[in-house]
């Protein structure tokens, strides 16, 4: 299985500025749909995972915009898991155009694994199997 997966997504009006340009905080909503499709891939979702009382709060996030996004741009996510420990995963992402495959945005998150308190909780044996 790649360890990439590639979402679909068009930048809806309602995502963007005055100006037709996409609005910084919508690109975090897309990066969720590619961080659930690259977890849907391995057979698993958010669900089944708080199911097993496992959270994935976004415990820090980058973003570096490297061109413009703008209103009814159809947009690959390409999104990576890049690094895995007991109770860590980052997340990096490249937004790029479909029309012309340039990397628009480059970003990352990282995500605390923690029960339904908020304490840390390594993952099981089994879903560290499915995110390697």
């Amino acid at each position: 299985m790649s360890s990439e997966s590639v979402s679909t997504t068009r930048v809806r009006f309602a995502e963007t500025d005055k100006f037709g340009y996409a609005y910084h905080g919508a690109y975090f909503a897309w990066f969720e749909v590619g961080r659930t499709d690259w977890l849907r891939a391995r057979g698993m979702t958010y669900v089944d995972l708080m199911a097993r009382d496992i959270h994935l709060p976004v415990v820090c996030t980058e973003a570096k915009f490297l061109r413009p996004v703008n209103y009814d741009d159809a947009l690959e996510i390409h999104t990576t898991l890049a690094t895995v420990s007991g109770v860590r995963l980052r997340f990096d992402y490249d937004l790029r155009r479909e029309a012309d495959d340039q990397v628009l945005t480059r970003a990352h998150t990282e995500h605390a694994s923690v029960d339904g308190s908020g304490r840390l909780k390594r993952f099981p044996e089994d879903i560290m199997r499915l995110l390697k």
